[in-house]
């Protein structure tokens, strides 16, 4: 038997972590949380460093399960819900002993319970989370999906309620934040978008096809015999222990009804203004415009580039009692304590305008419109400003300064946007350099270029090589870039003479306006992101 020690005495050991880190992790672990877990969430430590410590310190060999041959005939061993309860997966019989690979190898509890379970004696090997959670979803899912499929008949209603947990499940699993089931002309296919990337991980037969999005449809309440037009719902579920929302989007395609399922985490739905991962400079801009009494505040980027968060996270910052704030939007995506939120509801007359209207009867002081479609919220929008209320919304432009010709195009006097306008963010998401397989090297001559181009000057460039914790893609999670554009006077009077954007753009420039390109830029010098990600995502200056 091993001798059993403290996870914190080996890392302080290896001289991974200080006694404060690790007190520091005792107080902000949540109850059932284990200290790896909470080390890892506070960036004290890598998941490869974790693993490498516990290789050494305990003697443990850890394997990589991406290209692993697992012995299929020992799954049955461990059942699916313990493997994704506890991060565990049998790999092989090897000497007489069950060779099971683990998230934490130090959890006594669970190898005494498999060995009681599978009367083996149980040999761990250490694995990544993300390398187990993939090679369960390989084996125990993709299996049961091929008996499913092999199982069915055209309206098995069973086996359509069996695939479609097993989706969503495999959605959360994979940390996914959509799910899209495409009619093909001969099949569905299922893909899900991880990081931003879609990628498609199932086929499903035709046949299957329309009970599956009638189950979808029943589940969020929309009308099952409606298929001619779009709908939209919404659907509230546990999956697996994990609380989750999910938006769902039915759209009518020649070859039968597209079903997009929008995942929200309501675990992972407040983050703090410190989570958004805002330069220095910017944040102590947005910092001030959150802190002005009234004034427009606006915050552009493309679907899903992360501004519902970055709202959220205001609204968070601001929400007091001493404050009354109502947001009017289309869904509400996270409920918020303290917040009163409106949803639109344009089949009973209840569009952003009607909401905004009635929103200012009831005495506010901070509104969040869910975003400015048309010239009647816009010139709501504007005049609320300008009667004293701090207002949030959201546009679609391509830059922060673009935002200013928009209003004007949408029918709104330029004297009235100079006026009420505080301030503009635009943001982009990019996807982030895995922690666990990063390395550094010197840029390409290109780099250099791009870096010297927009006055950087950068000595390494990082990447990720590919591991088992990143599922060999070199990226983990994705980041915001941001533009953060304050209206200051001399801004205002430029406005007011009609001088050209290009003006503008330089005045911005001359006072050192951080642009998208230059924002992505620095963190790619700070090593969180590439360069290749920072250019699909920014308009070069």
């Amino acid at each position: 038997m091993p001798t059993r020690k403290r996870l914190g005495d080996l890392l302080q050991e290896a001289g991974l972590v200080s006694e404060n880190q690790i007190n520091q992790a005792l107080e902000h672990k949540k109850e059932n949380q284990k200290l790896g877990d909470t080390l890892l969430e506070l960036g004290f430590i890598t998941e490869q460093q974790l693993i490498e410590v516990l290789e050494f310190q305990l003697g443990i060999p850890h394997v990589s399960l991406y290209r692993y041959p697992i012995d299929e005939n020992v799954l049955g061993f461990v059942t699916k819900e313990l493997a994704q309860e506890k991060y565990v997966i049998p790999l092989e019989i090897k000497n007489n002993a069950l060779v099971v690979a683990m998230k934490d190898p130090m959890d006594y509890f669970v190898i005494d319970d498999l060995e009681l379970s599978t009367g083996f004696t149980i040999s761990p090997v250490i694995a990544a989370k993300d390398d187990i959670l993939f090679a369960i979803n390989k084996y125990y899912f993709s299996n049961e999906f091929e008996m499913m499929i092999e199982e069915s008949s055209e309206d098995d209603e069973a086996v359509v309620v069996r695939m479609l947990d097993q989706l969503l499940n495999t959605g959360v699993q994979l940390r996914a934040s959509d799910i899209h089931i495409d009619p093909q002309e001969t099949n569905v296919h299922v893909r899900y978008r991880i990081d931003g990337r879609l990628q498609t991980q199932k086929i499903i037969p035709k046949t299957l096809q329309n009970s599956l999005v009638a189950r979808i449809k029943i589940l969020a309440d929309l009308n099952i015999t409606q298929t001619r037009l779009p709908q939209d719902g919404r659907i509230k579920t546990r999956v697996g222990s994990k609380p989750v929302d999910l938006r769902i989007s039915s759209l009518p395609t020649v070859h039968g009804e597209k079903v997009v399922i929008r995942i929200l985490d309501l675990n992972n739905a407040l983050m703090d203004l410190s989570e958004l991962h805002f330069s220095e400079q910017n944040r102590k801009k947005y910092v001030h415009l959150l802190n002005q009494p009234s004034g427009l505040l606006l915050l552009t980027g493309p679907t899903g580039s992360g501004k519902t968060s970055t709202l959220y996270a205001s609204l968070n910052r601001l929400n007091s009692e001493k404050v009354n704030i109502i947001t009017v939007e289309d869904p509400v995506e996270y409920q918020l304590e303290g917040i009163n939120q409106v949803q639109v509801n344009s089949s009973i007359g209840l569009t952003f305008a009607e909401g905004l209207r009635s929103i200012l009867r009831q005495d506010p002081n901070i509104i969040m419109v869910g975003e400015i479609r048309d010239q009647e919220t816009a010139e709501i929008a504007v005049r609320a400003s300008l009667t004293g209320h701090l207002v949030f919304s959201t546009l679609h432009t391509n830059s922060a300064l673009d935002t200013i010709p928009r209003l004007i195009d949408m029918g709104i006097e330029p004297y009235l946007v100079v006026s009420s306008l505080s301030g503009v963010v635009a943001q982009r998401l990019v996807r982030q350099i895995c922690r666990d397989c990063k390395v550094d090297r010197e840029p390409t001559s290109m780099e250099q270029e791009i870096f010297a181009k927009n006055g950087i000057e950068a000595g390494q460039v990082s990447y990720g090589k590919g591991c088992s914790v990143c599922h060999h893609t070199g990226y983990r999670s994705r980041l915001a870039v941001h533009e953060v554009l304050v209206l200051d006077d001399n801004m205002k009077t430029m406005l007011l003479n009609n001088e050209s954007m290009t003006a503008i753009r330089d005045y911005v420039k001359s006072q050192e306006m951080s642009f998208l390109i230059q924002d992505g830029l620095e963190k790619v010098k700070s090593g969180l992101t590439t360069i290749d990600e920072v250019m699909q995502v920014s308009i070069s200056m």
